[in-house]
């Protein structure tokens, strides 16, 4: 499942307020999530609900 693109229009990075961009599976194995490339941060999406809490966002590489 995916999340609309107005709601990714207004989405931000918690930790920084930077833009996030999705990403369906290419960073983290199948799992669909949101990236801010500036804190290098994964945001996982559940059953279409992006969780953007910054204690459940996983560090990338």
């Amino acid at each position: 499942m995916t999340i609309s693109k107005e709601l990714l229009a207004i989405l931000v990075c918690p930790q920084c307020k930077g833009n996030v961009r999705l990403d369906r599976g290419e960073a983290r194995q199948g799992e669909e999530g949101l990236i801010c490339d500036q804190c290098k941060l994964f945001y996982e999406i559940k059953d279409g609900i992006p969780i953007m809490l910054i204690d459940e966002a996983r560090k990338l590489a």
